[in-house]
């Protein structure tokens, strides 16, 4: 389980990170059932990647992966080709969405939006790693 003060952890550690990066983000956390938790736009980040960071999220726990690997296998000829289709258009196929885990089992997922792919993900694990 996720709770809201595991949620605001992994954004707090997620929010640094961008700071350190100096790109404002949006991050969100959800549940395992893929549902928001908690959400942060930090100033100046992009309204536009408010929804996707929370796609991000639900899409990384939806599957059980990293947005990015999912990326890699959703390419023209890839296995997963087209499923950016699937779960009513709610599937990302773009860096920045991570699992959580708790004992070894996925329990929920941070999804962040905002910058490069590189930086997203970075930011995505750095909130991760808060989580325990």
């Amino acid at each position: 389980m996720v709770t809201l003060d595991d949620a605001r952890k992994v954004i707090a550690a997620a929010e640094k990170k961008a700071t350190e990066v100096s790109q404002p983000m949006n991050i969100a956390v959800a549940d395992a059932g893929g549902n928001l938790i908690a959400h942060v736009r930090m100033d100046g980040a992009w309204i536009g990647s408010i929804d996707i960071s929370i796609k991000k999220a639900f899409t990384s726990r939806a599957f059980d992966i990293a947005t990015k690997d999912l990326a890699k296998h959703s390419q023209s000829g890839g296995q997963f080709f087209g499923i950016h289709a699937s779960n009513d258009g709610r599937v990302m196929i773009f860096a920045g969405g991570v699992p959580l885990k708790r004992d070894g089992k996925i329990v929920g997922a941070i999804g962040v939006s905002g910058g490069s792919g590189e930086q997203d993900h970075a930011v995505a694990e750095a909130g991760a790693a808060a989580f325990k």
